[in-house]
């Protein structure tokens, strides 16, 4: 395995957030797939219970273990985890209090999912300590398990609470092993070992979102990491043409002319007829142009790295995650 510079030299837990909508899971699953690549070991973790990774790469649900699901171009390996926030506490009433049966007895008469349901902060820390713990966790030569773990988060309006664990679990406790849970999660997720990645598409709702959660981490002093602009269409007419076209100053009798000189239509009427049709086209390509063109001003404000993924022909199938994945090491960003 050879090293490779990348943007997040250093970074070993990778969050991914974003806007319902702009495709967060496929893009967490192929910066798993990213980070894996050349013989490397990636645990990719989904917290919400959708089973959203196993709908990107087409498999079965998955179960509350860790289980490879995919090999890395290069020989690396892509490992799943399906968190349980009630399995989660188990094991967590197990760890701290040694008490496996018990906590089966209390998940048996609903005590386990009351307690995170009058409590959402525990369940948070629950599932984010549960990927802290994968972080951290060496064999039995000290090495690391995993040489980074992806976590496919929350939606971007609430990931600041999500992570901001202390503060989450700060009214539930302020001793015992409950808080050092939480200080031991905070640990890893406000460290430099920790980066929040963003997914938005180039529409205001998805980029102004995206801001305002840049804005609410740094507030909250958690690592923000770069942006990742998902579905981006290329621009597919010259620089003039979409600047004329912005101003709807089109010569339709010239295009016309064209059109037929090319034998691409048939008599004049014909002509006309496409050409007015192609005119809209480009209209509509350019006046979109301009809006994508206005919102990537408005990421660099952000002043962190982006990266632009394309927008699939085919859609996220398991081949677009792996182009995906490799267009995100071009980039940099794995």
């Amino acid at each position: 395995m050879s090293a490779r510079d990348t943007d997040w030299d250093g970074v070993r837990l990778h969050v991914v957030t974003g806007k319902g909508g702009t495709g967060k899971t496929t893009v967490a699953a192929s910066l798993a797939l990213a980070l894996a690549a050349g013989g490397r070991k990636v645990l990719l973790v989904e917290v919400e219970a959708r089973q959203g990774i196993a709908q990107v790469f087409d498999i079965p649900p998955l179960p509350y273990e860790e289980r490879k699901i995919a090999v890395a171009p290069g020989g690396g390996d892509v490992y799943a985890l399906a968190i349980d926030p009630e399995e989660a506490m188990l094991e967590y009433v197990e760890m701290f209090y040694g008490m496996k049966r018990a906590g089966r007895a209390l998940n048996k008469i609903g005590l386990v999912d009351f307690a995170t349901t009058i409590a959402p902060g525990l369940r948070d820390v629950l599932v984010t300590g549960k990927t802290s713990e994968a972080v951290r966790r060496r064999d039995g030569s000290g090495r690391r398990v995993y040489d980074a773990v992806v976590m496919d988060a929350p939606p971007t309006g609430r990931i600041t609470r999500f992570l901001n664990v202390t503060s989450e679990v700060a009214g539930l406790a302020r001793i015992g092993p409950v808080k050092n849970h939480a200080d031991l999660v905070r640990g890893v997720v406000a460290s430099p070992e920790t980066a929040v990645h963003f997914v938005t598409l180039l529409e205001e709702m998805p980029v102004q979102e995206t801001l305002d959660g840049v804005k609410s981490l740094r507030a909250a002093k958690l690592p923000v990491g770069g942006i990742f602009i998902n579905m981006v269409r290329p621009e597919l007419l010259p620089a003039a043409t979409i600047a004329a076209a912005m101003k709807d100053d089109f010569d339709l009798g010239e295009l016309a002319l064209g059109l037929k000189a090319a034998g691409l239509a048939d008599g004049a009427a014909d002509a006309t007829s496409i050409a007015e049709a192609l005119a809209e086209e480009i209209s509509e390509h350019a006046h979109r142009t301009r809006l994508e063109r206005r919102e990537k001003r408005a990421l660099a404000e952000a002043k962190v790295p982006h990266y632009e993924l394309p927008l699939l022909a085919d859609g996220a199938d398991l081949t677009g995650l792996y182009e995906l994945a490799e267009t995100i090491r071009s980039q940099g960003a794995a």
